[in-house]
């Protein structure tokens, strides 16, 4: 005979809750510990309702003592009578919303069974529906003097609205969006319509015309649906879109980044996906016009180029290989046999922060010019990116998406300003008061400039800066040391203003004992950069 102890199954609780009426929280992150207490006692109460606390501890301020050596005491009995009060009222909200949610379901559930036996059909004598997208702009549009073009528009529904003598359907197919009109009656009053939910994928058929003066919709037009067929259902419970993502959301909410799948089928989200593949393809285009040859480097590399301490390690058989950090090194290799070369691929670094400025993977768009002096670079550079601002903007659906998101966007102005780093660090110091570094101290020779400093000197200043000459020791090991001050590198950042720093690049070394140097500065492996250091030779 078994005996099974339950006990050790049990995921314990704390038994003591916090409140702190001065610095608590009745919102997340706050959950009743002591380093996050809640504000209210009432408020505490409602969250343990189904795991009811045996100590409630609260503190009150008081300016004479520090914040850290404010004791936790039990609460008076006035208190406790006044949070039992908030969580009984709760609780009757609770029934409250329960008993309606009841009801609903009961009236959603007979409405079901009446509608499973209405029946929509497509009508015969009307002409036959012309396959077509959302996309398409070319089809007559009827009005009170025409007839419209009777189509078949397959798409998800974006947005639902039922009202008494309509239902309006937002139809969306990743190309664009159709308003759809159905009058009420069979249309509206089928099994199949009263289980649309966002998401549902759906053929519909009918007359397209111009939407009536006064109203608006996408493209002034919108669809009078006389036939429907149901592709694929979607849930229209807890289950549904609208309970899993919201554009109103953080982004960075957890359950928004575990349903990304989900948000990508938003407004907001959709559109920035447009907006990349729109720069991905203008980098291509601008690369073409300037000569450059595309070429795809590895992914799976065995040497290091931003710093071994971000390098993400994979088993390679029986070898140790790690998936690159940047693909410059090998675009320089491939020079003398293609001339100027760009890479449009993926990065990794294993940088565990939860900043945009690190990303554990991201696109990298690199190129790499040969017979330059540091002048034509920075000449590149400001070509490069302006022409690609020009090719972004020539497509009318992007130029509105960006004015949409970023209302005050204007191309950067020309030509962009050219700063050392040294004069940054006069600049930063000069301020009234001076912008601070990362230590609270004025900053001086050989500081890595932080962002937020960066970004208050670009901010300033307010024009596109080219920040060049930065100290070798904030430098990989590749970059080329300027002639006239071995301290210093020919290195360039490019900082927008209201972003920041966008791209950075380098002269390289160009003498083989003195990459050698360099490996060994770093602590490199030379046998493992042989094909980079052959180049030298």
């Amino acid at each position: 005979m078994t005996s099974t102890n339950h006990t050790d199954h049990l995921t314990l609780r704390s038994k003591e809750c916090h409140i702190d009426g001065e610095h608590g929280a009745d919102e997340p992150p706050a959950d009743g510990s002591s380093t996050r207490p809640y504000k209210t006692l009432g408020y505490a109460y409602i969250q343990n309702i189904d795991h009811p606390t045996e100590h409630y501890l609260v503190r009150t301020s008081d300016t004479t003592i520090p914040e850290g050596e404010l004791a936790w005491k039990a609460p008076a009995k006035s208190a406790v009578k006044k949070a039992q009060g908030v969580l009984e009222r709760h609780q009757r909200k609770l029934e409250k919303q329960q008993s309606a949610e009841e009801e609903n379901r009961r009236q959603h559930q007979a409405a079901l069974e009446r509608a499973s036996s209405i029946v929509v059909s497509e009508d015969p004598s009307l002409p036959q529906a012309t396959r077509t997208t959302i996309a398409n702009k070319d089809i007559n549009l009827g009005d009170e003097h025409q007839k419209g073009t009777r189509v078949k528009v397959c798409g998800r529904i974006h947005r639902l609205r039922a009202q008494k003598h309509a239902t309006f359907i937002t139809l969306t197919d990743g190309y664009g969006h159709l308003q759809c009109v159905l009058e009420a009656g069979n249309l509206t009053m089928s099994r199949d319509a009263l289980l649309m939910a966002q998401g549902t994928s759906v053929a519909m058929y009918g007359e397209l015309r111009k939407v009536p003066q006064g109203h608006s919709a996408p493209d002034d037009r919108e669809l009078h649906v006389d036939f429907y067929r149901i592709i694929g259902a979607a849930p229209s419970d807890l289950d549904s879109l609208q309970n899993k993502v919201s554009a109103s959301q953080n982004q960075w909410d957890s359950a928004m980044l575990d349903n990304r799948h989900l948000v990508l089928r938003g407004d907001n989200a959709s559109s920035l996906m447009k907006l990349r593949a729109t720069v991905e393809l203008a980098f291509i285009s601008v690369y073409r016009k300037m000569n450059f040859t595309k070429v795809s480097p590895p992914a799976l590399v065995q040497t290091q180029v931003e710093g071994g301490s971000t390098l993400f390690k994979v088993p390679y058989y029986d070898e140790v290989a790690y998936l690159t950090q940047s693909s410059q090194l090998y675009l320089e290799s491939v020079l003398p046999g293609l001339g100027n070369v760009y890479a449009i691929e993926k990065s990794f670094r294993a940088e565990k922060s939860l900043t945009r400025r690190h990303l554990s993977e991201f696109t990298h768009i690199e190129g790499e010019l040969d017979f330059i002096e540091f002048d034509d670079l920075l000449d590149h550079l400001e070509e490069l990116i302006c022409a690609v601002i020009d090719a972004v903007l020539v497509k009318d659906e992007t130029a509105q998406f960006i004015k949409a998101v970023n209302p005050d966007f204007q191309k950067p102005s020309r030509p962009f300003m050219r700063m050392r780093y040294s004069d940054a660090i006069d600049w930063l110091n000069s301020q009234d008061p001076p912008i601070l570094n990362e230590e609270d101290k004025p900053h001086q020779f050989g500081d890595d400039i932080a962002e937020a400093a960066e970004r208050k000197m670009t901010d300033s200043i307010n024009k596109p800066i080219l920040l060049t000459h930065f100290p070798a020791d904030l430098k990989a090991f590749y970059m080329k040391k300027d002639p006239s001050d071995p301290r210093l590198t020919e290195s360039v950042d490019l900082l927008m203003p209201g972003v920041g720093e966008i791209t950075g690049a380098s002269m390289r070394m160009e003498g083989y004992e003195e990459l050698l140097d360099a490996f060994r500065k770093h602590g490199l492996s030379e046998a493992d950069y042989y094909w980079y250091s052959d180049a030298r030779k």
